[in-house]
């Protein structure tokens, strides 16, 4: 039985569905925490698990013993504890001044990435009477956030005497990790490390030290330190195609819809907006109920694929909003048949990161910009969660 002829709950009415496999969130994990040995790990679930969901795969990961989270923004971290999680959660991104004391409210662990913003966590943390629990962001290379390696003294002086916060860790972010042949990724270890130099000048251990991205997890071990913090791998998606796929990775999101129109096509007839693609000669044509509204690329107009009934065929035309056409030349199918736009059918196989390259950009963006027009079910030890 299909996935997506499984889904039989009255309440998913519409023939597109995600499917999020937990089991092979747990394998990935697994396979990364072998990889990195001793290394802590805190798995990245921003942007709502890279679309995954943000609740269901922070829970998941509770269960599975992870020991810390890492999300971008403030509200993200606030979802996570409005639902019962209560490990350390860092936000990896840059704060205003007003939204200081509700990490302190929700025991949000900042990210420091000035030395004016530190004097004003200071001054928020004392009139509140609570400590701030940050991790100081180093600058190496991507000139985001974070205070320049080469200007780093004070700015760690002044963490390590800050009376109102607790210095837990120390970072930086990797900017060509997911190429294992760019000769950057070692000279922003080099900075970092140069950087961390002022924790032994000042005579105090050095908190927890990460840089590790998932580009670094997977060609970079000198960057593994203290702690590494696996994002896109994570979900089984490998970061770039010049990454070495030398971990047995297993693809999280699968995505399926189902064939609701048939048609035949004359000879010479234009199809979709624009006019953009006809046949010269009859073909039969479906259409499936995926398009940009739902997040599904513009761009695989007339070069992504599908799978139906075990084979692949073109999208034709332009995906539209609400949907798009595929071509089956002379192959037949039926209103209800399943199509695989992400996953396993038979023995074919359509995964993130061929959609990113037809689609001309990261597996990031694919994955992330699946929005929740599309309904996800959870599947744990091959059994389909209750919503």
């Amino acid at each position: 039985m299909t996935i997506s002829n499984a889904l039989t709950n009255e309440m998913m009415t519409r023939p597109t569905v995600a499917t999020i496999n937990l089991d092979h969130l747990s394998h990935n994990l697994s396979v990364i925490k072998n990889h990195v040995k001793t290394s802590k790990i805190m798995a990245i679930v921003k942007a709502n698990a890279y679309g995954h969901g943000l609740v269901p795969v922070a829970r998941h990961l509770v269960e599975l013993g992870i020991g810390r989270l890492g999300v971008a923004f403030l509200e993200e971290g606030i979802t996570l504890r409005q639902n019962g999680i209560q490990l350390p959660i860092l936000v990896l991104g840059g704060i205003l001044n007003s939204q200081i004391e509700h990490f302190l409210d929700f025991d949000l662990e900042l990210t420091i990435s000035s030395l004016e913003k530190l004097k004003q966590v200071e001054e928020v943390a004392k009139a509140k009477r609570k400590t701030a629990v940050m991790h100081l962001k180093i600058d190496t290379g991507m000139e985001r956030l974070g205070v320049h390696s080469y200007s780093s003294g004070s700015f760690i002086e002044a963490a390590v005497g800050a009376e109102h916060c607790l210095l837990e860790g120390v970072y930086s972010h990797l900017a060509c990790s997911d190429n294992p042949e760019s000769p950057m990724t070692l000279e922003q270890l080099e900075r970092f490390e140069e950087a961390l130099f002022h924790f032994e000048r000042l005579g105090v251990p050095v908190p927890l030290r990460h840089l590790a991205n998932s580009g670094g997890i997977l060609h970079f071990p000198q960057t593994h330190l203290d702690l590494v913090r696996p994002g896109i791998i994570l979900y089984g998606v490998y970061p770039d195609p010049a990454s070495r796929q030398i971990l047995d990775l297993k693809p999280v999101l699968s995505l399926h819809s189902k064939v609701v129109y048939f048609k035949t096509v004359e000879a010479h007839r234009p199809i979709g907006y624009g006019a953009t693609w006809k046949s010269d000669h009859m073909i039969r044509v479906v259409t499936v109920p995926v398009g940009y509204g739902d997040g599904y690329c513009r761009a695989l107009s007339n070069c992504g694929e599908v799978l139906i009934r075990g084979r692949r065929y073109p999208i034709v035309g332009r995906v539209c909003m609400d949907q798009f056409m595929v071509n089956l030349e002379a192959g037949t199918a039926y209103n209800g048949d399943e199509v695989v736009l992400i996953g396993t059918q038979n023995q074919e196989q359509i995964r993130i990161e061929e959609i990113a390259e037809k689609a001309g950009t990261i597996p990031y963006e694919i994955l992330t910009g699946y929005n929740m027009r599309i309904p996800r079910v959870y599947l744990k030890n091959n059994t389909l969660l209750e919503n």
